[in-house]
């Protein structure tokens, strides 16, 4: 029976939405989580999250005790709901154009259960102009559909959403307005935009971010290449200078979201977007270069070269579209001994991070995590911190 104080949330089990299902159902409503993914969904069930998210745990046990979260892949729960938020991912394929197939044609699959009453709220990152597209399959079904991307830090939506403003756009009044104020239960501040300018929006943010860390990169491997220390003139160029202050340290950029969206605005711009392409360049060109360096400097294959950190970023147990992967991958192609460690993921692999120290004859510090802020690394060790977060003893 449709309730309107029911929500589902499809790709509910995923990092988007689970973390959104759990802040909604704390605000009184009842949350279905919708996702293919059996083993997150029981895990879910469970009172376990199936990733880090901070702050999660308890509000999780509670949810469930509470009976106001559950997560189901029956796609027909919709039917109950009032809200029908998409979490659904929107990769880019392997020419780097956004694959949105599935995302749109799921669209046909939900269209059966959809009434004029729904609220159907996208949340993914999308191509500009995947809305309007979505709303000419659904629309003689329902015609109440918004676009609010997401804004979370990955592993701090419960502690974010609350502090972010929400972006709010739809087709019509009822769907700007009903979604509006659903997300001013969670949210700080409510912006209304077109579609267009919130679908740009989520690009523009994601893109630039991963362009800025790519400035960090480049000056890195500058520096690196005239052995001269980033970090040091980084340290300095912020010293008083506030015009410097927002410079990013040099480090991994990756995972699931900034290449991926700056790759589907340079589609959406004919592939013209040349500070992109730039910035993916000097982003994913940075584990091949470390490993050039090296190799200049030393004969790798008498090394055993130590990773530290697997995932694509600190304190989270995510790979996705990892760069310490991909230099591992690399690494091992080129038939060079390694070791990895992580403090979150878990793989038959890792050893602990004092015994890959202790055994690698090259420490490359690819994700810091926090655990290896203190880590004590004699100076006779060969330490790669591309972060400059390690300081040998």
């Amino acid at each position: 029976m449709f309730n309107k104080n029911n929500i589902c949330i499809i790709g509910g089990a995923g990092h988007v939405g689970a973390p959104l299902g759990l802040v909604l159902s704390s605000k009184g409503y009842n949350v279905v989580l919708i996702d293919k993914d059996k083993k997150n969904i029981k895990s879910l069930n469970n009172g376990i999250m199936p990733f880090l998210e901070e702050g999660s745990t308890k509000l999780l046990k509670k949810m469930i005790i509470k009976k106001k979260i559950y997560a189901t892949q029956n796609l027909s729960e919709v039917k109950k709901s009032r809200y029908i938020i998409i979490c659904i991912g929107t990769p880019i394929n392997s020419q780097l154009n956004p694959n949105l197939k599935n995302f749109v044609n799921f669209f046909y699959s939900l269209k059966k259960y959809l009434n004029k009453n729904h609220i159907i709220i996208i949340r993914s990152s999308v191509y500009p102009g995947v809305s309007n597209k979505v709303f000419e399959i659904i629309k003689n079904r329902c015609r109440n559909l918004s676009y609010c991307p997401e804004r979370i830090v990955q592993g701090k939506a419960i502690v974010e959403l609350p502090k972010l403003s929400q972006i709010v756009s739809g087709k019509n009044t009822r769907a700007k307005l009903e979604s509006g104020k659903l997300f001013k239960k969670i949210s700080k501040k409510i912006i209304y935009t077109g579609i267009m300018e919130a679908e740009l929006i989520k690009l523009f943010s994601n893109a630039y971010r991963y362009i800025n860390f790519s400035i960090s990169n480049q000056f890195y491997m500058i520096c690196k290449n005239q052995n001269i220390d980033f970090h040091k003139i980084r340290k300095i160029m912020r010293d008083d200078y506030k015009r410097n202050a927002n410079i990013p340290m040099a480090g991994f950029a990756a995972g699931p979201c900034l290449l991926k969206d700056t790759m589907q605005l340079s589609s959406f711009y004919n592939h013209k977007f040349s500070l992109g392409h730039t910035a993916m360049s000097i982003n994913e060109g940075l584990p091949k270069f470390l490993i050039k360096k090296l190799n200049k400097e030393y004969n790798l294959r008498k090394k055993t070269i130590g990773i530290l950190g697997l995932s694509f970023k600190s304190d989270t147990d995510d790979l996705r579209d990892s760069l310490s992967i991909k230099l591992l991958k690399q690494l091992k192609a080129r038939k060079i001994k390694t070791l990895q460690s992580d403090e979150y993921y878990k793989d038959k692999h890792n050893i602990d991070k004092k015994l890959l120290v202790k055994k690698s004859d090259i420490i490359i510090v690819a994700t810091p995590h926090k655990a290896y802020k203190n880590l004590k690394i004699s100076k006779n060790k060969i330490l790669v911190d591309i972060w400059g977060f390690i300081e040998k003893k």
